[in-house]
């Protein structure tokens, strides 16, 4: 468990980030399912939970299915394509959140030092 305010925020932002990416795993591995709907999370929405759970229970993002898409005659409107671009997307947001959480304990380290 995350000790200072910003270490939670950043843990918070690596568990969405992770929620995301299953989803869109999820979405690919359907694509060839009929009437599947591709599902998403409004990141935004997820990350105010978060923030505002301030380190206590899991929060558990609403999971949205996206009709908007254009579908396929079988129902389903996966779009591997959308779903490979946001798989890169979440992954550097991943990476980023992973640097932020170093830096911290990097600077706590040298706090710590001298």
């Amino acid at each position: 468990m995350a000790t200072t305010p910003l270490l939670q925020a950043l843990e918070g932002f690596l568990t969405v980030a992770d929620d995301r990416q299953r989803l869109v795993v999820t979405n690919m591995a359907n694509a060839d399912t009929p009437g599947y709907h591709t599902r998403d999370l409004d990141f935004q929405s997820a990350m105010r939970l978060v923030m505002n759970s301030q380190g206590g229970a899991q929060v558990e993002p609403a999971t949205l299915e996206l009709t908007d898409l254009p579908a396929r005659p079988d129902g389903n409107n996966v779009n591997v394509d959308r779903e490979s671009m946001m798989l890169a997307q979440i992954q550097l947001q991943y990476q980023m959140g992973v640097q932020l959480i170093e830096e911290q304990f990097h600077e706590m380290l040298t706090a710590i030092k001298e």
